[in-house]
């Protein structure tokens, strides 16, 4: 599906086509084309219209790439990357987001639904401004609503953080190893998005490239800030997940050490009372106890839970149990 909006003498209006004259320098006119799935009859306007670089269209088309800033001379070509947090997934899938900014127009193109664009089209509709201040602010617009979707995801995944850590100290449980796992495979989900967005951004906000003005340049720094605190905070979550499993673990070792102490102090004090009630089970005569014969088998029960009783205050003073 193809959207294009141009932005003439302060008004912005759905069109159906791109005229060539739009392009060029001093036409007045800004268009924002966006391309979502497209089709490859709609893919032409890239090669056709716009005449872009051959391979710059076909990274365009291509399902994944990592963010990156490239410079062709008239114009610039990005990919970004929005976040979809999926929990059920235990992932967070990133859908990309390719950028083309000429001074007099920007086109965009992502292979399905992208919730920041799909705003983005609908402020557009709505507000000339939008597109009015031209195709560079328009990108910094889109770029801006995008890390600011990451916000709420990086909050679930703190309150699940501090979930998993309540569990871990409090309900201790092997089966919390897989959350912990899911969790870990999360963050590092995220690291990998931000990490290179912070990077593309920065060289955005650096102003390397001339057309992104100076005033831009400036926006683009507190987007860039943005990414640094996530990254930071992905950092932080990695180090805090890496200490949860690591007492996760001392945790249920702690629970198994303890269960293997009762049953050695079980089996110990079984060994002598299996002697004691095999002596008494083997077809020889063996000395009688008082009170005849009725008496015996009180006699051995009783020792033998003097004796267990011995060998149990015997380990508490040597502090085994």
């Amino acid at each position: 599906m193809i959207k294009i909006y141009r932005n003439q003498l302060g008004s912005t209006a759905c069109v159906d086509r791109v005229d060539p004259a739009w392009l060029q320098s001093g036409s007045g006119v800004w268009i924002w084309v966006d391309l979502s799935a497209p089709t490859p009859a709609e893919v032409r306007i890239l090669s056709d219209v716009f005449h872009f670089h051959e391979l710059a269209v076909e990274d365009a088309l291509s399902e994944i790439h990592h963010p990156k800033v490239e410079w062709y001379g008239d114009y610039l070509y990005l990919i970004l990357h929005g976040i979809d947090f999926r929990e059920d997934e235990h992932c967070f899938k990133t859908q990309d987001v390719d950028f083309f900014l000429g001074q007099q127009y920007l086109v965009t193109v992502h292979p399905g639904i992208s919730r920041t664009l799909s705003e983005m089209l609908g402020v557009c509709s709505r507000n000339d401004r939008a597109l009015g201040e031209g195709p560079a602010a328009l990108m910094h617009r889109i770029i801006d609503a995008m890390v600011d979707h990451y916000r709420p995801e990086v909050d679930r995944l703190s309150e699940r953080l501090d979930k998993l850590e309540e569990e871990i100290f409090e309900r201790p449980d092997a089966r919390l190893a897989k959350q912990i796992l899911d969790f870990k495979a999360d963050v590092s989900s995220l690291r990998r998005v931000v990490l290179p967005e912070r990077d593309a951004v920065a060289r955005l906000a650096r102003r390397e490239f001339p057309i992104i003005s100076e005033s831009l340049s400036y926006r683009f720094r507190d987007v860039h800030d943005h990414l640094v605190r996530l990254v930071d905070e992905a950092m932080f979550f990695q180090d805090r997940v890496t200490s949860l499993l690591d007492a996760h673990l001392s945790q249920v070792s702690n629970q198994l050490n303890g269960v293997m102490k009762v049953l050695t102090i079980i089996a110990t004090i079984f060994m002598p009372l299996t002697v004691i009630v095999g002596l008494w089970g083997m077809n020889v005569m063996l000395p009688d106890l008082p009170g005849g014969g009725a008496a015996q088998f009180w006699w051995v029960t009783g020792l033998m839970i003097a004796l267990g009783v011995l060998m149990l205050g015997y380990f508490r003073h040597r502090r085994w149990v």
